[in-house]
């Protein structure tokens, strides 16, 4: 059984919704060999990286930056995984505002240290809310989900 790991910051009703959408998405019923984990990243940490087999993160724009609680997650769990997680699939939504380019940035120079693999582009939701934005994260999770059930992550 492969395991996913959702870590999302999820501060208002609409964000959440993005959570609950990447993790409906993960736990589509056709993925039958996928465990699906997700935790807010101020309860994620480096054991839950260590026992996942891919990573879904997801995080607000805050003042360019990503979230204080997903930079928290890197900060408590970047050393004590970077020898054994090389390689680890993962992916990113942001919610941002007008842009997203300084988040996903960030973000990106972190998985690069960690040497982790990007599964697919970065996911950036820019603007005012879109009901489509649940839509384009749930096929964000069933992607990961689908790629880990099959064995091409």
């Amino acid at each position: 059984m492969k395991r996913l790991l959702i870590v999302a910051h999820a501060p208002s009703p609409n964000t959440l919704r993005l959570r609950e959408a990447a993790e409906r998405g993960a736990r589509h019923p056709d993925i039958e060999a996928v465990e699906v984990v997700v935790k807010p990243p101020l309860e994620a940490g480096p054991d839950d990286v260590r026992a996942c087999d891919a990573i879904l993160m997801g995080t607000t724009e805050n003042l360019g930056y990503m979230s204080g609680a997903l930079k928290d997650f890197f900060d408590r769990s970047y050393y004590p995984v970077l020898e054994e997680k090389q390689g680890l699939p993962c992916a990113l939504y942001i919610r941002a505002g007008r842009d997203g380019t300084g988040t996903r940035r960030a973000v990106e120079s972190i998985v690069t240290g960690l040497r982790w693999r990007w599964a697919q582009e970065p996911l950036i939701l820019r603007g005012e809310w879109q009901e489509g934005f649940a839509d384009q994260v749930e096929e964000l999770g069933l992607y990961l989900a689908a790629g880990l059930d099959s064995g091409i992550l």
